[in-house]
């Protein structure tokens, strides 16, 4: 049984100020999308795309107009208790958590699930994000990047094995954001299945084993993070030649041999002094799916 189940979700809005006042949006335009065990799934689309609305159906703060999302078989509409005991949720927004520290947070926290003597978890948490120097200091005395790492924290903590991530390395440190990839991977090593939005593509590429692209609500690619970018993109080829000439530059097809490349050129082998080849990126394959 896939984990995540989204189907053919709609959501629709009424305008209720301004002169736009009455309008109705579709925000999300029958949207269809599963997440199976254990894979990174990212969720791409620009701004007012319909992510957050989707994100927001997903764990129960909105009902979808129409469709329905369902977390191991269960409906989020019928049994929204079930999916927020097994899933976990990131949000883009740093939540402060008053004047608690970080331990007592994720021991209320887990208390929220009803699971008492939690400290194995707890501690467990708080050594592989790092934290563990910083579990008495309170939230508001925490770098950003400490806080994001917090955050993943206060989802885990109940042991979820699907979670959602909303940006999570925005406005973070190199150093961070590979420290959090890391632990990125590791979850999924564990059999646990994430959902994960970005703006930075290069995330999305080094992370997602499938991606979903959605544009104006409606879903537009969904499949391989490797698939869209071998259908969608071109290699870059540079091949300096022993002329003492700039080097020549051209863009070729994902699976044209480099031999019938060179022949197609009229480059001979004994001419050549060095090649470089570059692969297509997600980035590109995204900008084209949105100009379709």
């Amino acid at each position: 049984m896939n984990p995540l189940i989204v189907d053919n979700v709609k959501k629709t809005y009424k305008i209720k100020v301004g002169a736009a006042a009455g309008t109705t949006v579709e925000a999300v335009r029958g949207v269809s999308f599963e997440v199976k065990p254990g894979e990174v799934f990212g969720l791409l689309g620009p701004n007012g795309a319909g992510k957050t609305s989707l994100i927001s159906i997903m764990t129960t703060l909105e009902k979808p107009t129409d469709g329905d999302v369902r977390v191991f078989g269960e409906s989020v509409l019928k049994n929204p208790g079930f999916t927020k005991r097994n899933i976990g949720v990131v949000a883009q927004e740093v939540v402060a958590s008053g004047f608690f520290d970080l331990e007592e947070i994720l021991t209320y926290h887990s208390g929220y699930y009803g699971i008492k003597n939690n400290q194995k978890r707890i501690n467990e948490l708080l050594n592989r994000l790092n934290l563990t120097p910083h579990k008495h200091k309170m939230m508001r005395q925490l770098s950003g990047g400490m806080k994001r790492r917090m955050m993943i924290a206060k989802a885990m903590v109940h042991s979820p094995k699907v979670l959602l991530l909303d940006e999570p390395t925005a406005g973070v440190d190199v150093e961070l954001r590979n420290d959090l990839w890391k632990f990125i991977r590791e979850l999924q090593s564990e059999g646990v299945s994430i959902v994960l939005t970005t703006h930075y593509l290069q995330e999305a590429e080094a992370l997602c084993d499938r991606v979903g692209i959605i544009n104006k609500g409606e879903l537009k690619f969904c499949g391989q993070t490797k698939d869209i970018i071998k259908s969608l993109t071109q290699k870059r080829v540079e091949v300096t030649m022993n002329n003492g000439l700039e080097p020549v530059k051209f863009m070729v097809g994902q699976d044209q041999q480099l031999g019938d490349i060179l022949k197609s050129h009229h480059i001979e082998m004994r001419d050549i002094v060095d090649i470089k080849t570059a692969e297509g990126s997600l980035e590109e394959a995204f900008i084209k799916v949105l100009q379709v």
